[in-house]
């Protein structure tokens, strides 16, 4: 257990004094965004570093959210004890590339035009500031390992340093192959899947299978092994944003055969599904659940169910595992007592639910992801006790209201034009008063509104789904007709944003890339040329 720098009766004082010996260069910073120069408040203490710890694609299958019954994440579990743990947090966009863009930027796909996997962050939003762009201004250093920002697009204005490169986050990938040895690689993707079937445009990296080497020789412990060196490297004098992105459990789910040992076959649940889940559900979900080739159907049709799973739990454990050595590495660095630490992911994932073997999605299991802050007593003079240890955060929040509450604890002017609200009176208080929807977008268009228990999609075609989790937890039985829910339905509609903005460019699509609507023409004309999905009534 970490012990407070100082006693707290005396934080106020110590805040104080801090005042009056900042350096002027502090007390008049500006910072350049996007909307001109924004002068800076007063700097109070001295400002608090920051690490933010990134695991792909992880869905609630962790001990802390219960999502699995078999996960096993001691050191996320451990992490929660001393952190806020935010139990219902909910993604931009189920995509990596919009959910990160709107992490980073603090604004929403349907504010920037930023929508889909396929498309250039950068090219959409050339002159936005970025988060750790804007603790750069600020006088931070920057640095960072692995997939913060979307796979292949990088942003070298927003770091001093980055590994493997500032033009390149990605590191070399170990993958199997088929008889049974180890190859490096610099992308991710196999050329061919080693256990999952091939079809037609599948995306070769669902795939899966144990690989013989250790730990400290895969792609991802690199990137933590750098995070930890630059961390003891770092002197206490110089406020840092450190970011650290472990690129699973996102697949192709290879790690080592210690992970999977740890989740006999034989035992691996799977979980609740409804046989006739989608028969409620619009033409437009059945799309989105069958979307790139239909992977449920191939999936079970090969009976690999169970391997998926498996698969996933022991990318999940691989994950905990790094978490848990950057953890430690900052507790044993002179670092700890003035260091924020941020856990985060950008979306979740689905295992059969629906029939829908992905992300991309508007569904609770999809759009429900992991967010959990640490603020030390002392380090933040905005918070000066510190978040309340082992707290949790029913109230739904988003991954979007991290941007202004790392600038809030910082000490820094809030950017102008972010969509998030600072979670420092949540900080301070769990159950502090917090009435906030929880506002998704799967490509143009196309909203999911979470308010109470309360879930509200509407597609691109104006079809809708509407469930009470309070009753239905598991998304069973679409409401959107029924009229006892018409009341509900419509104030949740209300609350869709009316000026969405329109796609912004893609980039050049590969086979498996499944293209985002521009409108609801385009969609139609779609649907014209292309076989009803959802057989008819």
């Amino acid at each position: 257990m970490r012990a407070p720098l100082f006693p707290r009766r005396l934080l106020p004082a110590i805040a104080a004094c801090a005042l009056l010996v900042m350096p002027a260069a502090w007390s008049q910073a500006t910072i350049d965004t996007a909307a001109g120069p924004v002068a800076a408040s007063p700097a109070a203490a001295a400002r608090p570093n920051i690490v933010l710890i990134s695991l792909d694609d992880l869905n609630d299958w962790i001990g802390p959210l219960r999502g699995h019954p078999q996960a096993r994440t001691p050191n996320i579990d451990r992490f929660a004890q001393r952190a806020v743990n935010f139990a219902r947090t909910y993604t931009a966009s189920p995509s990596c590339n919009p959910s990160r863009t709107a992490l980073l930027s603090g604004r929403a796909p349907y504010r920037t035009g930023m929508y889909s996997n396929y498309q250039s962050w950068r090219q959409v939003l050339p002159d936005e500031v970025m988060l750790p762009e804007y603790f750069r201004k600020a006088g931070y250093w920057t640095g960072g390992a692995g997939k913060i920002f979307h796979n292949n697009q990088p942003d070298p204005r927003s770091w001093h340093e980055f590994y493997p490169s500032l033009t390149q986050q990605m590191p070399k990938y170990q993958q199997p192959k088929q008889d049974g040895s180890v190859t490096a690689s610099m992308s991710d993707d196999p050329a061919t899947p080693i256990n999952m079937p091939m079809f037609e445009n599948m995306y070769t990296a669902f795939d899966w299978g144990p690989m013989d080497v250790p730990t400290e020789e895969t792609g991802d412990y690199t990137s933590l092994r750098w995070a930890i060196d630059k961390l003891d490297a770092l002197p206490t004098g110089q406020p840092f944003l450190l970011a650290l992105g472990v690129y699973r459990p996102h697949n192709p789910w290879y790690v080592p055969r210690k992970y999977f040992d740890m989740f006999p076959l034989e035992t691996v649940q799977l979980p609740p599904t409804l046989e006739n889940d989608l028969d409620d559900i619009p033409e437009r979900g059945w799309e989105l659940a069958h979307r790139g080739g239909n992977y449920h159907k191939h999936v079970t049709e090969s009976h690999n169910e169970r391997q998926v799973v498996q698969a996933y739990l022991a990318s999940i454990a691989y994950a905990d595992d790094l978490f848990g050595q950057m953890i430690d590495a900052i507790d044993a660095s002179p670092h700890a007592g003035n260091t924020i630490i941020v856990l985060f992911s950008d979306h979740g994932w689905g295992f059969g639910q629906k029939q829908h073997w992905r992300k991309f999605a508007l569904w609770e299991n999809i759009l429900r992801t992991v967010m959990m802050v640490d603020v030390p007593p002392g380090a933040s003079a905005t918070l000066p006790a510190g978040s309340v240890r082992g707290g949790r955060v029913d109230s739904l929040t988003s991954l979007m209201d991290l941007f202004p509450t790392l600038t809030q604890l910082a000490g820094l002017p809030a950017k102008p034009g972010m969509d998030g609200h600072s979670l420092v009176p949540l900080l301070a208080d769990p159950m502090a008063k917090w009435d906030y929807p929880a506002i998704s977008t799967y490509d143009y268009n196309e909203f999911s509104i979470r308010s109470g228990s309360l879930h509200y999609i509407r597609y691109i075609d104006g079809s809708e789904e509407f469930y009470d989790l309070a009753t239905d937890p598991l998304e069973w039985h679409n409401r959107a007709d029924d009229p006892r829910a018409a009341a509900d339905k419509a104030r949740l509609a209300a609350m869709i944003p009316t000026d969405a903005a329109p796609l912004g460019p893609l980039v050049k699509l590969m086979p498996h890339h499944i293209p985002p609507f521009a409108s609801v023409e385009e969609y139609r004309a779609y649907k014209a040329r292309t076989p009803r999905e959802k057989p008819a009534p």
